[in-house]
């Protein structure tokens, strides 16, 4: 009896083992993905691209604003207003996940979270934020074929809850890894919105997706959708990223 014991553990143990293993590879899988359709959305290396975001709302007038991102890496950005010209000015300041806006009549930066919406359906780490995978971790929760291509979907756990949202759901083409839509809900589990990645161009040697499509989940009609141009690799040293540094970008 001692001995079945023994020989009843040792494969449990071997078990547990595999079982073990075979996550972790999964996990590897997943974050591999996630990382991969990062690229194809933004080069790694430093740089800035122009952003027009214009938001529709039934019954209201189209409401436009542009904006200019330089980002260097996942932890330093900087979003400056470009248009309306009465906000031109106005300047997010991302270092890690702490995240300022400095306004040219307030002496003293404001603080603001990655969640809060900068203008319509987008919110401030949508901008601020040039990827997913220093924020979430992944696991592949299954794959799907839409129009005859093979998609991974991924869901997304925020590794804390500084992140822009608590959980998204992500396809991911599986020949390309071009990103396809995502869903993003918030802490209790509410889905907020959707967004499409849309109009590949080639950007910088790499087809990447220059518009994004956010639509609201609650409230039928009202979207905001951004266009992505001139984005150019751009030298940007630490000092870029500092209070008294940001008067002078340009």
């Amino acid at each position: 009896m001692q001995k079945k014991s023994l020989q009843y553990l040792l494969m449990a143990a071997l078990l547990a083992g595999t079982v073990a293993s075979n996550a972790s590879d999964d996990t590897e899988l997943a974050q591999s993905i996630l990382e991969k359709a990062d690229r194809i959305r933004f080069p790694p290396e430093s740089f800035q691209v122009d952003v027009s975001i214009n938001t529709t709302t039934p019954d209201q007038q189209a409401d436009l604003r542009k904006y200019r991102v330089l980002s260097k890496g996942n932890e330093n950005s900087v979003v400056l207003t470009t248009e309306p010209a009465s906000e031109r000015g106005q300047i997010l300041l991302m270092k890690g996940r702490d995240l300022w806006v400095f306004l040219p009549d307030i002496s003293q930066p404001v603080r603001l979270s990655m969640s809060q919406r900068l203008t319509g359906q987008v919110a401030n780490g949508d901008l601020a934020r040039a990827n997913f995978a220093g924020d979430y971790n992944a696991t592949v929760l299954r794959t799907e074929t839409i129009d005859n291509d093979k998609y991974y979907v991924l869901e997304l756990t925020g590794v804390d809850r500084s992140v822009t949202y608590h959980r998204v759901l992500y396809w991911v083409r599986q020949s390309n890894f071009w990103p396809y839509r995502a869903e993003f809900y918030s802490l209790s589990n509410r889905l907020l919105k959707t967004s499409r990645y849309e109009n590949f161009q080639t950007l910088l040697g790499k087809e990447r997706p220059t518009r994004l499509v956010m639509e609201d989940a609650l409230r039928k009609g009202e979207q905001s959708v951004l266009e992505y141009s001139d984005m150019k690799l751009r030298d940007l040293p630490d000092k870029v990223f500092t209070k008294d540094y940001l008067k002078r970008i340009e």
